[in-house]
């Protein structure tokens, strides 16, 4: 049973891990909390349900969804943070945080407020080794996102583009001097962690076959959680921090209850920030930067 709720709080990690990568991204490069996050996991999750009730195919509803979240955080990018560059850094923040709120009430006037049952895609498909039971879709969505993650990482460390954007991360103004067009860049930046965080709704609700327009609000907070546990600004961290987290959470629930998740989860928060404040792979000295 043990073994199994490790497996389950792995997979449940997958998800958190995406969440937490998406918020390094923003965070990492433009010192940006974004808080539509949620929203965009939602979104991909929510818009995905809807379009397959529609008729359409998963992989096209999926790719609708994805597109309809990254359409989004460029209006982010547009009216939230563009305006406000060099200003006070909460104002953007709490923009962010308005976007949220329009689109869980946009997905409640278009849904209703109950939770859906979405399409089981994989239906009794599990692999069995000895008393472990590991679903299909489950396995697909750890290795996609570790796929993803390393992806990502080899790309910022490797490619001509990369090193942009870990130099606008470092400096802006060095950017600016290097030539960055940054106005470019930024928006690419925005679509870039949207889709990773509607890919964790899609991927969520494939898991858990339900959906509701407040879906993100809960895992946006845990991957928030997670991007400090592991580290603030660190990819690899974000990873370990949602695999920590997603752990936590369902241990917590076999172990002791669901009604005390919460506790374990930001207790197991505040331990950290305690005996390790720059988190678990985060540098002392200075926020280390992707």
């Amino acid at each position: 049973m043990l073994a199994q709720q490790i497996v389950n709080g792995l997979m449940l990690g997958a998800i958190y891990m995406l969440v937490a990568v998406a918020f390094t991204l923003a965070i990492g490069v433009l010192n940006f909390l974004n808080f539509s996050l949620p929203g965009l996991f939602m979104v991909g999750g929510m818009l995905a349900f809807g379009l397959m009730r529609m008729g359409w195919p998963f992989l096209l509803a999926a790719g609708g969804a994805l597109a309809a979240a990254g359409f989004v955080s460029l209006l982010v990018e547009r009216f939230a943070y563009r305006p406000m560059q060099g200003g006070d850094p909460e104002v953007p923040l709490v923009s962010s945080l308005g976007f949220l709120v329009l689109l869980e009430n946009l997905m409640l006037i278009q849904f209703g407020s109950d939770q859906q049952a979405f399409p089981a895609l994989f239906p009794d498909l599990n692999i069995r080794l000895g008393g472990l039971v590991i679903g299909i879709a489950q396995l697909i969505s750890l290795a996609l996102s570790l796929g993803l993650v390393a992806f990502l990482s080899w790309y910022l460390g490797s490619t001509a583009a990369g090193r942009r954007i870990r130099t606008v991360a470092e400096n802006r103004e060095t950017a600016l001097l290097m030539g960055i067009d940054i106005s470019r860049l930024v928006p690419q930046l925005f679509v870039a962690s949207a889709l990773l965080a509607a890919l964790a709704g899609i991927l969520f609700a494939v898991n858990y076959q339900q959906v509701s327009p407040f879906m993100g609000e809960g895992v946006g907070f845990k991957g928030v959680a997670a991007m400090i546990v592991g580290g603030m600004g660190s990819i690899w961290g974000a990873v370990l921090g949602g695999l920590i987290i997603g752990l936590a959470e369902v241990l917590s629930i076999s172990l002791i209850g669901a009604d005390v998740v919460n506790i374990t989860v930001y207790g197991l928060l505040l331990l950290i920030l305690i005996v390790r404040p720059q988190g678990l792979m985060g540098r002392a000295a200075t926020r280390e930067k992707l």
